[in-house]
């Protein structure tokens, strides 16, 4: 079953960007089959996330924020107040996510984190959802939090470069500098 949500999204200055409505998946209602226990899904850890911020502040770093657009074929019944009174049996399939799905993080994280790796980043020992480049140019910091996505680097060409080609490869919106993220505001000065 589904539910719908409504949300305001503000701008970073806290005025209304604009207003969304979504529809939730009803996780607790899900039926057992093929990868339901595939739920878990490695996140950055919150000290983690505040020690990256804090370097990359500390030495001027551009701070880039990413959103992914989940790329998996999920089909739900048709939600209320949008079923076909000519085709009521009818599924729908979902362009976009649909939070509230249990294996969606954890599909999500399979099929992504392989990237940085193939890439020549390393995934940090004390937390494997911070992905680490160095090369000559300078150093790249990815964090990632299920489908949300940091970058930070000592090299802004070279983080540049890397979102060009993640985007590529992945369907991706670019959300600019970070303003906001998982409830830490960050403001940064010159």
């Amino acid at each position: 079953s589904q539910l719908w949500v409504f949300k305001t999204k503000l701008k970073s200055d806290g005025t209304v960007e604009h207003l969304k409505a979504g529809l939730v998946a009803c996780g607790f209602n899900q039926v057992a089959g093929v990868d339901f226990l595939e739920t878990f899904s490695p996140v950055i850890k919150p000290t983690t996330i505040r020690i990256v911020l804090t370097l990359a502040l500390y030495h001027n770093w551009d701070i880039q924020q990413m959103d992914v657009d989940l790329d998996q074929s999920v089909f739900i019944e048709q939600p209320s107040g949008f079923i076909d009174n000519q085709k009521p049996s009818y599924v729908c399939q979902l362009h976009k996510a649909l939070y509230g799905l249990r294996q969606a993080p954890r599909a999500w994280y399979d099929q992504f984190g392989t990237y940085p790796l193939s890439k020549g980043f390393f995934s940090s020992i004390s937390d494997s959802s911070l992905f680490i480049y160095k090369d000559r140019r300078g150093i790249i910091l990815l964090l990632l939090y299920v489908d949300n996505i940091i970058l930070t680097g000592s090299h802004p060409m070279l983080l540049q470069e890397f979102i060009r080609n993640i985007s590529k490869e992945f369907s991706m919106k670019d959300l600019g500098y970070i303003h906001h993220f998982l409830g830490i505001e960050v403001i940064q000065f010159s």
